[in-house]
C-alpha cells in the first residue's frame, strides 16, 4: 500500500457509495465525524456531507475512484512535512499485502506467534535487567513468528495481543509497540525484513528505562528538572546497551534514538525539527505515544483508543509528522481492533477485524444485552454482511471500558 494517498477533488454532489473521503474543504474539527476520514455507505452519509461543505477530496486508493479523475493539490493547509522521496524508494516497494488468511484461520497460529514473542521477549528484558547485554539475534527471533502472522492477517494478531493479560508495563509496553508497528509497516506495505527490523526496534524503544531508578517511573506525581532528565536519559541507556549487542541495524539504532524527538522541535534528546527525524524515528513517534495514552499508568487511567486517535491527530504537525498520523489512523480504523463499541440495538460489542471495504462495518462480538448485561455467550456479527439494510445493525458510537464498566481483558481471560 503505498505511503501517499492518491486525492481527487470530487463535488459532494457527485459522491456515490463506496468512495472513502479523506478531506473536506474545511477542517475536520465541528464536524459530526469523530475522526479524519469516512467512508461513503449510503445516502445518508452525502446528505449530511452537503450541509457541511461543497467539495471534499476522496482517496482513491481505499475507495470508489470518480468516473473522470483529475488530481489535485492538497488543500493549503499545513500536514507537515512530506515523506522525502529518496526514504520512500529505499523503504517502500509499494506492495500491498494480501490477505493470506482468514481471521479464524488465522486466530490459532496467532495465539502460537503471541506466546512465543511473549516467552522470548520476557526472556529478553529479563536479561537485560540482570545486566546482561542485547543481542540483536534473539530480538528478531522473538518479533519474526509475530511478523509472519501479520502479514497473514493483521487483525486476528491484533485482537489476540490486545486480549492479553497486562503486566508489568515495560513488558505490556515493549510487546504492545512491537505488534503496532508491525501493523503500521504492513499497512504502508513495507517489505517483510524491515517489518522485522520495525517491530524489533519497536520492542526496544524504551530498553532503557530499565536502567533508570523505578521510583521515578510509578510515581504519580510532577518530577522536578533533575528527575526528568533522569527519566530522558533512557534514550542514552538504550543506545548503550544496544552497542553492546551485535549487528543492530544503523536505520533500528536510529528509531531507538529519535523516537521522542517531536516534528516542532519540542522533544528530546538533540530537539530535532521535520524531516531531520529520521522516518522510523517519525513512524516510532507515534507507535510509542499511542500505546502510552492507551495504558494505564500511576498518573493517570488509559484513554479508549479512540479518543487516543483523536488526541494524535490534535498533535499532527506540532508534535507528530501528519502524514505519519493519518497512515496511522486509517491502519487503526474507525474503531480499531479491540474498541468497545455501542450498537444502536442498545447492546456492547467489541471490534474483531476490520472491513477495509466499510470501515464503519467491522466484525464485531456482542458482548451485553440492551440492558448492559454480560451475556453468557458471546456471537459474533459481521455488519457489512447484513442483508437488510433498513433494519440492520449498526455502530452508533465508541465507548471507553469506564462508560460501559467492562473490560474485555478480564471477560476474556
Amino acid at each position: 500500500m503505498a505511503l501517499r494517498v492518491e486525492e481527487r477533488k470530487v463535488a459532494v454532489a457527485d459522491l456515490v457509495e463506496g468512495m472513502y473521503v479523506c478531506r473536506l474543504d474545511r477542517d475536520w474539527e465541528g464536524t459530526p465525524f469523530p475522526l479524519q476520514g469516512v467512508m461513503i455507505a449510503d445516502q445518508a452519509d452525502i446528505d449530511l456531507l452537503a450541509s457541511l461543505c461543497e467539495w471534499v477530496y476522496v482517496d482513491t486508493l481505499l475507495g470508489v475512484a470518480p468516473p473522470e479523475p483529475v488530481v489535485v493539490a492538497a488543500p493549503a493547509r499545513d500536514v507537515g512535512p512530506v515523506f522525502d522521496n529518496s526514504e520512500i524508494e529505499a523503504l517502500q516497494h509499494s506492495q500491498a499485502y494480501p490477505q493470506l488468511a482468514a481471521f479464524d484461520t488465522e486466530l490459532p497460529q496467532a495465539r502460537e506467534a503471541q506466546a512465543e514473542v511473549v516467552r522470548l521477549a520476557t526472556r529478553i528484558l529479563d536479561e537485560v535487567r540482570a545486566g546482561r547485554p542485547i543481542a540483536a539475534g534473539e530480538v528478531r527471533e522473538a518479533v519474526e513468528p509475530m511478523v509472519r502472522s501479520m502479514v497473514r492477517n493483521a487483525d486476528a494478531f491484533l485482537w489476540v495481543d490486545r486480549l492479553r493479560e497486562r503486566g508489568d508495563y515495560a513488558y505490556d509496553h515493549a510487546l504492545g509497540c512491537s505488534a503496532l508497528a508491525a501493523a503500521l509497516g504492513r499497512h504502508l506495505g513495507l517489505p517483510e525484513p524491515l517489518l522485522v527490523d520495525l517491530a524489533a526496534g519497536a520492542l526496544l524503544l524504551d530498553i532503557g528505562k530499565l536502567r533508570v531508578p523505578p521510583e521515578l517511573l510509578v510515581r504519580p506525581g510532577s518530577l522536578d528538572a533533575q528527575e526528568m532528565r533522569e527519566v530522558q536519559a533512557h534514550v542514552q541507556h538504550a543506545l548503550d546497551l544496544l552497542d553492546h549487542g551485535t549487528a543492530v541495524p544503523a536505520h533500528v539504532c536510529e528509531m531507538i534514538a529519535t523516537h521522542h524527538e517531536r516534528i516542532d522541535g519540542s522533544g528530546y534528546p538533540h530537539a530535532l525539527e521535520g524531516d531531520r527525524i529520521p522516518l522510523l524515528g517519525r513512524i516510532a513517534a507515534v507507535i510509542d505515544s499511542y500505546h502510552a495514552m492507551t495504558s494505564p499508568r500511576p498518573h493517570r487511567p488509559a484513554m479508549a483508543q479512540h479518543v487516543a486517535l483523536q488526541q494524535l491527530y490534535r498533535g499532527r504537525s506540532t508534535a507528530y509528522a501528519g502524514e505519519v498520523v493519518e497512515q496511522f489512523m486509517q491502519c487503526m480504523s474507525v474503531y480499531p481492533v479491540g474498541s468497545l463499541v455501542e450498537l444502536n440495538t442498545g447492546e456492547v460489542a467489541i471490534v474483531m477485524a476490520q472491513n477495509a471495504a466499510r470501515r464503519l462495518m467491522p466484525r464485531v462480538m456482542v458482548l451485553t444485552t440492551p440492558d448492559r448485561e454480560v451475556l453468557d455467550h458471546f456471537g459474533t456479527l459481521d455488519l457489512m454482511m447484513q442483508g437488510d439494510r433498513d433494519a440492520a445493525i449498526r455502530i452508533v458510537g465508541a465507548l471507553s471500558p469506564d462508560e460501559c464498566g467492562l473490560d474485555p481483558v478480564e471477560l476474556f481471560l
